[in-house]
């Protein structure tokens, strides 16, 4: 039915402004205005935009909303943290990370931080399927 639609996906924040800070500033993505007061794009490569916009009542998404592939995870949360980013770490039963906040697991590492609306964002290593 939407196979030939165009598409984009969105999430909401609490404040555009610290969110086009945090996207813009410290992840050092492009930014663009809509049009449209409390709502921005923001351009990823290689899989078009995500649109975040203000929400009043926001509630942080409990699940990630945003990946990033880096060509090395351990690097990439050094540099996260250079930028006072602060990087989550995990200790459950399905998730365990390493003093560094990585999960490593059947060729997959990744690393969780939120961006300041409480959204979680992961930077991982591309990874080859068996």
């Amino acid at each position: 039915m939407f196979k030939n639609n165009k598409s984009f996906s969105s999430f909401s924040v609490n404040d555009i402004q610290k969110a086009r800070g945090f996207y813009s500033g410290i992840l050092g993505l492009e930014i663009s205005d809509t049009g449209m007061p409390g709502v921005i794009n923001l351009h990823l490569a290689g899989c078009g935009d995500t649109i975040i916009y203000s929400k009043p009542n926001h509630t942080p998404a409990t699940f990630t909303v945003l990946n990033f592939y880096v060509k090395n995870v351990e690097e990439a949360v050094k540099e996260l943290m250079k930028r006072e980013v602060r990087i989550e770490k995990y200790n459950d039963e399905n998730i365990k990370t390493d003093y560094m906040g990585i999960f490593r697991s059947d060729g997959i590492k990744c690393a969780w931080f939120k961006d300041p609306a409480g959204n979680i964002l992961c930077v991982m290593e591309e990874w080859k399927t068996k």
